[in-house]
């Protein structure tokens, strides 16, 4: 059996873009889109420290509510996904709001349904 060589060189760079929509939140003002950018500007983690974005991770707005995620490097979707969750319970508003991945690389944030129980109560 032959012995097995490593094979040395560096991985293909990827580039990945994610896009978290949060228009519906945003539109009725109860999301600050800014602060969540800021957020994820502090709070993103590159080679095991915050702060470290460099040219690597590139975060901007995208028109109302969406921000926008390119990343030069290895970025998962559910590590974003995750901070979204951290912000909005930061933030209070994890009772109202959820991140639901809608497409690949896209998430968006969606207020919970809420069905009124007026119909049971007429029962009585």
């Amino acid at each position: 059996m032959a012995p097995q060589t490593k094979k040395s060189g560096k991985q293909a760079k990827t580039t990945k873009k994610f896009v978290i929509n949060a228009q519906q939140p945003a539109s009725d003002k109860i999301f600050d889109t800014a602060a969540f950018e800021k957020f994820l500007q502090d709070k993103i983690k590159v080679d095991g420290r915050t702060g470290n974005l460099g040219d690597t991770i590139v975060i901007q707005q995208a028109g109302e509510g969406k921000i926008e995620i390119i990343a030069h490097n290895e970025l998962s979707g559910r590590y974003l996904k995750y901070l979204t969750k951290k912000f909005l319970k930061k933030m209070q508003l994890r009772d109202w709001l959820r991140v639901v991945s809608t497409s690949k690389g896209v998430y968006e944030l969606k207020f919970f349904n809420v069905v009124n129980d007026e119909a049971d109560d007429e029962d009585d």
